[in-house]
């Protein structure tokens, strides 16, 4: 294909830009010195019609920001947070997005370069990423997109050649990211704050027309985006909580409109079972713990509430009390969806009360004996063959309890599909992750794509290493994660 055809194939359809300009900044990526194609996702690529990128030289020239497709309109989004509890006025300090596509079943996709130079909204930043940081969202937003949990997706990352000056030198990468679009709760924070009224009644329109239009219908577009955004992300903490996964920063300006998981700074998964566990290293007081994040994502909500209350009432008191019926109703909903889940996960289906106290004590035999969440499913999905819990009183007075439900229930064929369906055999383990990424910036990749191909198959009974499969002794100790990029 010629470079020509190359820079015209993207099917851009930019909305964003008309929104207005008081919500973005134009502005160009930076061009990089030397830049090298890492990782590139071509099934991404084939389901968002960019598979023209596949193979051709200047692909990299691309998705590094060194040329620019005809039709893109490259911006910086303005956003506000609260960031651990504390509101900052904020922006995409080191992203660019390039447009939206439309692919051929006409969905609508922003793409994003991450570490793509300084922009307006950079601050005393440099703009730019580490290798190191672009490859950890790039593992585990598709580790997560596998495990079916909703997530911004990695097209690719660029190595740029040149270093990045953090506590260390290290070298600098870009990540394409797509994602529904890169709306926040911090956006509406925002528009709120620093706009006018009618600025943030054309952003609600705006969000309801994009991503959620079957709102046109209600009386209360106000009022029915914050239900329908509840859900969303009462759906995504508990998709979270099944597969064990932790954040890390849980700020308003890290949670998406879409529902989607947005950005893997401080994120990991949760080896040993303990509602308190926390890697990242700028969270010293757990607020984003592993247990935190339900109540964390109503405490966000209520913050987006507060965003909307102009638009869903002019009568102030009305207003208050229609946005706080939605939030009162998270708790009840929330623990609905928390027990099918487990019972997904344990392949129940009735509708027992008795179920309830039987995950209760589940969770507190898991506590108490530090037991491996992800690999205590996975067991018993697979019958307990060869597991040392069967060596265990405490767990074996459980596993006669669960048993003797699945009997009652008499749907045994059923029961292990869907345990299997809801149970991953494998996990992005901290020390796997940690090694390879080390060794990618040290010029080795195979080990971080080898890992990336075991993570696209999640539910599959593949054979797995113990290396894989099993936390390393006392990793978790002492392990820490960091922003990074």
């Amino acid at each position: 294909m010629s470079n020509t055809n190359l820079i015209k194939n993207w099917n851009f359809n930019n909305t964003y830009v008309d929104l207005p300009n008081s919500l973005y900044s134009k502005c160009n990526p930076i061009a990089v010195n030397n830049p090298k194609l890492i990782c590139f996702n071509h099934s991404l690529a084939k389901s968002i019609d960019l598979d023209f990128l596949i193979g051709h030289s200047k692909t990299k020239e691309f998705l590094s920001g060194n040329l620019i497709p005809d039709d893109a309109y490259p911006i910086a989004q303005a956003y506000a947070g609260h960031q651990f509890g504390h509101f900052t006025k904020l922006g995409d300090g080191r992203a660019i997005v390039l447009g939206e596509v439309l692919n051929k079943k006409k969905q609508r996709f922003d793409i994003q370069l991450k570490g793509s130079g300084r922009t307006p909204f950079s601050r005393n930043g440099d703009g730019r990423a580490t290798l190191s940081s672009m490859l950890r969202e790039f593992l585990f937003s598709e580790a997560m997109y596998h495990l079916r949990i909703p997530t911004t997706r990695s097209l690719s990352v660029v190595a740029t050649g040149e270093k990045v000056y953090r506590n260390e030198i290290q070298d600098g990468g870009v990540l394409t990211r797509i994602a529904s679009s890169h709306i926040r709760i911090g956006t509406f924070e925002y528009v709120s704050s620093f706009c006018n009224s009618d600025e943030l009644k054309t952003l609600l329109n705006y969000v309801i027309n994009r991503h959620y239009p079957e709102l046109l219908k209600s009386e209360n577009y106000a009022l029915g985006l914050l239900k329908i955004v509840q859900k969303k992300q009462i759906d995504l903490i508990i998709e979270w909580i099944r597969v064990g996964f932790i954040h890390g920063v849980m700020n308003t300006d890290n949670m998406s409109i879409a529902g989607e998981t947005i950005d893997y700074g401080p994120c990991a998964f949760m080896n040993f079972y303990d509602r308190s566990t926390c890697f990242s290293s700028i969270d010293r007081q757990g607020r984003y713990a592993f247990g935190n994040q339900p109540q964390i994502a109503l405490w966000n909500l209520s913050i987006f509430a507060n965003s909307l209350l102009p638009l869903i009432s002019k009568n102030q008191k009305e207003s208050i009390d229609l946005a706080k019926s939605i939030l009162d109703s998270f708790q009840d909903s929330f623990n609905q969806k928390w027990y099918n889940m487990m019972k997904n996960k344990l392949g129940l289906f009735d509708d027992n009360e008795e179920y309830l106290l039987l995950i209760d004590n589940l969770i507190k035999i898991m506590d108490e004996l530090n037991l491996d969440y992800n690999n205590t499913f996975y067991d018993l999905s697979q019958s307990m063959h060869n597991s040392p819990l069967n060596e265990n009183e405490k767990f074996n007075n459980w596993k006669v309890q669960f048993l003797h439900f699945k009997k009652i229930e008499n749907r045994k064929t059923e029961s292990i599909k869907l345990m299997n369906n809801n149970n991953p055999s494998i996990i992005p383990r901290n020390h796997v992750v940690e090694d390879v990424l080390n060794e990618s910036v040290n010029g080795d990749f195979e080990p971080f794509k080898k890992f990336l191909n075991l993570l696209s198959s999640p539910y599959k009974k593949n054979e797995i290493g113990d290396y894989y499969k099993f936390p390393k002794a006392d990793f978790d100790k002492t392990y820490q994660t960091f922003c990074g990029t």
